[in-house]
C-alpha cells in the first residue's frame, strides 16, 4: 500500500495585508509585502503674514490629539522677533517660539516639536545671497527624513508669511510642497471678493500640492452671504474651502506689555499688568462730555491723549480702559496716578506724539502672535466650531474617525 500522506503542518501561514509587488509577481501564489508605516507631513500656509496659520494649527493639533491621533509640529523657517537681534545664531535644534508654545499649550513631548532649518533673519539673508546660496541646507534632510521614519501620525508644517517668503532659504511654501510632496492648506485673510486674487494665485503655484483654503477675519454679518454664495463658485474652480472663521478681536488683540516693547514706553503705574489685552484704540482729543459717551460704546480700550488732559484721563479709567497711553510734554497729576492704581490701570508716557504712538499702536492689531492662553482657548473654539476638520484629512488622505465636521 502507499506511503500514509505527512502529517499536517501545526500552522499555515498567511500573507500580510499590504501592497502586492508587482514586480516579483507569482500569480495567485503572490506573497504580499508588509505595508511599511510611513510618516505624513501637512503643510499651513497663507498668502499673507498674520494670517492666522499657528492658530489653525493649534485647533486641528488638539482635535487630533482628543481623537487619539499622534502629531508632531514645526517650523521649517523660524520667524521668532525675538532671536533676530542675536548677533550670530547656531540653528541646530532652533525651535520656533510659536512651535514652542503650541507644544507647551498641548502638552506634546520633547520629540514631538520639530526643530527649523534656519532662522529667518537679516544677517543669514545677507549671507545667502552674498554666498550665492539659495538651497535648504543640510538640516533639510532632517525635515525630509520624516516621511521615510516609522511615526504613526501627521506631521504638521506652518511654512512662512506668503508663498514667496523664504526663497532664499530654499524654504518658501512651494518649494516646501514639492520637496516633501505635500498637501498644503492655505488660510487667507478675507476682506472682500478681491481675497480670491490670492487664493487663484496659491493654487496656480501649488498645482496638485493644494488641498483647499480656509477664509478667516471674515466679518461676522458676511458669513453666511460668503457660504451661500461665494463658495459654491470656488467649488466650481476647484477650490476647496474647509470652513470661514469669524474676525475676532481677541486674536487681533495686543498685550499691554506689547505696546510698551513697540512704543518704548515709561511705565509709571502697575507694571505687573502687563498681560492685559487690548482690543480697541481710543483718541482722547475731544471734550470730556462727548469723550465720556464714546468711551462707554468701547470695550478693554487703550487710550491715547495728550499728558495735559487730566480730564480726559479721568473719564478714560471710569471705562473700560487696559491702560493710558500719554503723550507730549508734561507727567501725570498724582490723583491721576493713585486712581489708576486703584483701578489697576496701566499708565504709559510715550516721547512721540500722538499721532505717531497711534500709528504704531494700529500696526500693532492683528500682528502679534498667539502666545496668550485665553487667545490659544479661543483659537482652539474657533477651529471647532467653523472648520471642517474631517473633510481636510480625508482631502489629504489622512485617517480619521469623525463622525462629522468635528
Amino acid at each position: 500500500p502507499p506511503p500514509p500522506p505527512p502529517p499536517p503542518p501545526p500552522f499555515f501561514f498567511h500573507a500580510q495585508p499590504g501592497i502586492p509587488d508587482s514586480s516579483t509577481s507569482r500569480g495567485l501564489g503572490d506573497v504580499y509585502k508588509r505595508q511599511v508605516i510611513m510618516s505624513q507631513i501637512f503643510l499651513i500656509g497663507s498668502c499673507e503674514p498674520f494670517s492666522g496659520k499657528s492658530a489653525l494649527v493649534l485647533g486641528i493639533s488638539k482635535k487630533l490629539l482628543e481623537q487619539g491621533k499622534k502629531i508632531r509640529v514645526g517650523k521649517p523657517l523660524a520667524t521668532c522677533i525675538e532671536l533676530t537681534n542675536l548677533p550670530s545664531m547656531t540653528y541646530e535644534g532652533l525651535i520656533d517660539d510659536d512651535v514652542k508654545f503650541i507644544g507647551t499649550t498641548l502638552n506634546l513631548a520633547e520629540e514631538n516639536l520639530i526643530p527649523s532649518v534656519g532662522l529667518l533673519d537679516n544677517i543669514s539673508a545677507e549671507k545667502r545671497i552674498t554666498n550665492k546660496d539659495l538651497s535648504p541646507g543640510k538640516g533639510f534632510e532632517q525635515i525630509e527624513a520624516l516621511v521615510n521614519d516609522d511615526f504613526d501620525g501627521l506631521n504638521i508644517l506652518e511654512a512662512a508669511g506668503s508663498l514667496n517668503e523664504g526663497m532664499i532659504y530654499g524654504l518658501s511654501l512651494p518649494q516646501l510642497a514639492k520637496h516633501l510632496n505635500a498637501k498644503v492648506l492655505i488660510v487667507n485673510l478675507w476682506e472682500d471678493s478681491k481675497s480670491v486674487d490670492a487664493l487663484l494665485d496659491a493654487k496656480k503655484q501649488l498645482g496638485d500640492h493644494f488641498a483647499g483654503a480656509i477664509l478667516n477675519a471674515v466679518v461676522p454679518e458676511q458669513v453666511e452671504k460668503i457660504k451661500n454664495k461665494i463658495i459654491p463658485s470656488l467649488q466650481e474652480m476647484n477650490i476647496k474651502v474647509f470652513g470661514v472663521m469669524p474676525k475676532s478681536p481677541l486674536l487681533r488683540s495686543v498685550t499691554v506689555g506689547e505696546l510698551i516693547r513697540r512704543l518704548d514706553a515709561k511705565v509709571i503705574c502697575c507694571p505687573e499688568k502687563e498681560q492685559l489685552l487690548v482690543e480697541t484704540l481710543s483718541i482722547g482729543a475731544m471734550g470730556v462730555n462727548s469723550a465720556m459717551e464714546f468711551f462707554r460704546r468701547r470695550r478693554n480700550m487703550a487710550v491715547v491723549t495728550g499728558a495735559e488732559r487730566t480730564d480726559i484721563q479721568l473719564a478714560a479709567l471710569e471705562a473700560s480702559t487696559q491702560c493710558l497711553i500719554l503723550t507730549g510734554l508734561g507727567e501725570p497729576l498724582l490723583q491721576l496716578i493713585h486712581r489708576a492704581e486703584e483701578l489697576e490701570v496701566p499708565i504709559l508716557k510715550v516721547d512721540l506724539d500722538t499721532l505717531a504712538s497711534v500709528e504704531i499702536i494700529e500696526q500693532a492689531f492683528g500682528h502679534v502672535r498667539i502666545h496668550e492662553s485665553i487667545k490659544a482657548s479661543y483659537a482652539v473654539q474657533l477651529v471647532q466650531e467653523h472648520v471642517n476638520l474631517k473633510n481636510i484629512l480625508e482631502t489629504i488622505d489622512f485617517p480619521c474617525n469623525f463622525s462629522d465636521k468635528c
